[in-house]
């Protein structure tokens, strides 16, 4: 009789469609990963396909609607049958810079709809297949969630409630043998770069004249700062590097920053009083 061939670990990813999702999947199905990817572009999933020789398998889904995710977590579930899944990458997430007063509730609520509660639906939906697998986590957040920003509320506070999320999904999934890590990801030049120059430039747009006497100027000195720091980040493989390396370190980090400047920040964050950290925070974007 001849040996059986292994199965290759299964890793799921939601935003794999491009930016750091994208360079992680093509990593990990590199390594021998069979990976699934959800995107929001048509032309992406040829991309991935032919990147990767037909290891990754990617889906159209947008997680904050719910049958499709359903749909999605049901395929791959299917997919990788009663062994289950072995890693979930939950990596998609968006950016809405802006003075709170300017970019308003509605605003915020898209962020939190997709960063906090499209994570945890993606999370809930495969935890039947991870507890199978006793699998791990992997929460893409970032340094924001300990040190927030201003004219970066939305992101921020929705860093934050990742960070509080990440220990209890730990500690109520430890019984189960499913290890949860978020990865504090400072500055990455992953595409991520032009698609925030292009928010900060609509917010500036869109601000009114009375706007813009309150917050223009500061703002104006905010973007060029996030602008500069985010070309001068960890670069694509870099940063895709560093997330792979989370997905295979046993036993698993609880936290792990991904780039110098985020283990730096958070260095700081965890050495300074708040009245520091609070002019630290200004000083970092440029405004002191």
């Amino acid at each position: 009789m001849g040996t059986q061939k292994p199965s290759p670990r299964t890793v799921a990813i939601t935003g794999a469609g491009s930016g750091l999702g994208r360079e992680v999947a093509i990593k990990l199905a590199a390594t021998g990963y069979r990976v699934f990817g959800t995107g929001l572009a048509e032309s992406e999933i040829g991309d991935l396909a032919t990147a990767s020789d037909g290891r990754i398998t990617l889906s159209l889904t947008d997680i904050t609607d719910e049958d499709a995710l359903r749909r999605w977590v049901q395929y791959v579930t299917d997919e990788v049958g009663p062994s289950g899944l072995d890693v979930l990458i939950s990596n998609a997430g968006i950016l809405t810079p802006g003075p709170l007063e300017v970019v308003g509730v509605q605003a915020i609520k898209h962020e939190f709809d997709v960063n906090v509660f499209g994570s945890v639906a993606v999370i809930n939906e495969f935890l039947p297949a991870l507890r199978a697998a006793r699998g791990r986590i992997v929460q893409i957040g970032a340094m924001t969630g300990r040190f927030p920003l201003p004219f970066n509320g939305p992101s921020s506070a929705s860093k934050a409630a990742l960070e509080a999320i990440a220990d209890i999904y730990r500690s109520e999934l430890k019984p189960f043998g499913v290890s949860f890590v978020i990865a504090q990801a400072g500055n990455m030049v992953t595409g991520g770069p032009a698609k925030t120059a292009a928010a900060l430039q609509r917010v500036a747009d869109s601000m009114t004249d009375a706007q813009k006497t309150l917050y223009g100027e500061d703002f104006a000195t905010f973007a060029a700062a996030l602008n500069k720091a985010q070309s001068e980040g960890l670069s694509a493989a870099a940063s895709a590097d560093r997330v792979v390396e989370l997905v295979e370190q046993d036993p698993p980090p609880i936290r792990a920053a991904v780039g110098q400047d985020a283990e730096e920040i958070l260095r700081l964050v965890r050495e300074k009083s708040d009245a520091e950290l609070d002019e630290l925070r200004r000083h970092y974007v440029g405004l002191d």
